[in-house]
């Protein structure tokens, strides 16, 4: 019996569109994670993809523009989800927040999308890891997508240690976020340090170990301002 031949479906032209421009995103998201926004042109993206470079400008005014529906593509979820986190954590425990909660609240949904989300999200990593140290085009960024979530998490902080110094507060969190950006870097450092027993790319090893070590650096320094702060007995 002849069987009848599969009508291939057409796409309409918003779903080509839409097609062409997560092929665009996809790609850029890559290259940008691997060679930083200076190391990356439209042509690289083009040329990657095999398309004339023309069609990425038809989507995108310029490489600035790239980068940045890049980066909006994820950033948006990526804090929302961490902000619901921290809610959630407040909701739960009330006045009794400690550091340890806080910081794994805080942390612990970013490190699910780098374990268990796509491939994107762990280039996603890198990239939010350059625009965190890059002095010039990255403050901005940083400014208005991530300084909501920081301060929440240091109003929640400040319930765990309502004694702590915001100088004391906002260096803890410093020295966490330059930790926590060079995790996500996978510079591949650690592999040849350790002669393979650890991986940079390895986020659930990394979750074990992360939030634990930093609440215990940040009750350490907390208490040594106390004790400093404390009056000499004579």
């Amino acid at each position: 019996m002849a069987t009848t031949p599969e009508k291939k479906v057409r796409r309409s032209r918003a779903e080509q569109r839409a097609a062409t421009e997560k092929l665009i995103l996809d790609t850029a998201e890559d290259l940008f994670s691997q060679r930083g926004y200076f190391g990356v042109t439209i042509k690289d993206v083009a040329d990657a993809m095999g398309i004339h470079p023309a069609l990425i400008h038809y989507y995108h005014d310029g490489k600035q523009s790239l980068f940045e529906a890049v980066w909006e593509r994820r950033v948006e979820l990526a804090v929302s989800a961490r902000i619901a986190g921290l809610d959630d954590y407040a909701n739960a425990v009330g006045d009794n927040v400690t550091i340890e909660g806080a910081l794994r609240a805080f942390y612990d949904n970013a490190f699910d999308a780098y374990i268990h989300g796509e491939e994107g999200w762990r280039s996603f990593g890198r990239i939010f890891a350059q625009v965190n140290n890059a002095p010039g085009y990255g403050t901005e960024l940083m400014d208005e997508y991530f300084d909501p979530l920081v301060l929440r998490l240091i109003e929640l902080l400040k319930k765990a240690v309502p004694d702590a110094s915001d100088e004391d507060l906002f260096w803890c969190f410093q020295l966490t976020s330059g930790a926590y950006t060079l995790i996500l870097s996978r510079t591949g450092r650690i592999d040849r340090l350790s002669n393979g027993a650890c991986s940079s790319d390895d986020f659930q090893a990394v979750r074990e170990r992360f939030v634990t070590f930093m609440a215990a650096g940040f009750a350490a320094v907390f208490a040594a301002s106390k004790k400093k702060d404390a009056p000499q007995s004579s």
